[in-house]
């Protein structure tokens, strides 16, 4: 069984998929996979949770709008055996173009879209985005609280730091830049699986990266 959430508004979005996990997850393991992910990570979540592990609920993060082109083609692919499945998939998304759309929505059980004003959603994104990119730790900082003050979801917070990070490698201008940013994004990716290995939520190890990391720049 499928569930869309998507659109410009992501928090709204995130909300709403939270609530609905609220409702759906008793006993079962939340499993989330992200673009931060490898294709493998992809397949094995699709394979379902094996004959002896407990249920699973799961949830694709950003895969779609992601910039992994592999991974998407492939969820995109999977959309009919998701549907079909006794487990319930629910995919985070934000804007999609028409065609993705239509594609997920043929198979959803249910899809929500949450917009919000461009020019809001954009501020917030560039503001974290620009202090990575100066790693300027104090601006990084006020704007992770901020963040967390809104209510933001970890999850949120730490794929506006990916994205960052990767608008970082794609504009560098030199051997310097692309290095700090590589840096970045090999970070962030292991972010998440360092924290689970720590027993440690997402919200702290956003706090660390950001208190450890980024560096200023001249």
């Amino acid at each position: 069984m499928l569930y869309l959430f998507y659109g410009s508004d992501r928090d709204k979005a995130r909300s709403a998929l939270n609530k609905a996990l609220e409702k759906a997850v008793r006993q079962a393991e939340i499993l989330r996979i992200t673009d931060a992910h490898t294709l493998a990570d992809l397949s094995s979540a699709l394979q379902g949770p094996g004959m002896f592990s407990k249920g699973r609920v799961v949830v694709f993060d950003s895969v779609l709008g992601g910039e992994n082109d592999e991974m998407s083609a492939k969820l995109l692919g999977a959309l009919e055996e998701i549907r079909d499945s006794e487990e319930i998939f629910y995919l985070l998304e934000g804007a999609l173009d028409a065609a993705t759309r239509k594609q997920v929505e043929k198979y959803a059980e249910k899809s929500e879209k949450f917009d919000a004003p461009k020019k809001e959603r954009d501020n917030t994104i560039f503001a974290l985005a620009n202090a990575l990119q100066k790693g300027d730790k104090k601006a990084l900082w006020v704007g992770l609280m901020r963040e967390f003050s809104k209510g933001a979801a970890p999850e949120a917070v730490h794929g506006l730091l990916f994205w960052g990070a990767k608008q970082m490698s794609l504009k560098a201008r030199g051997t310097s830049e692309r290095s700090a940013a590589e840096q970045y994004i090999m970070a962030l990716t292991e972010l998440p699986h360092e924290a689970r290995r720590r027993g440690e939520d997402l919200e702290y190890a956003l706090e660390r990266f950001v208190l450890s990391k980024p560096a200023a720049r001249t």
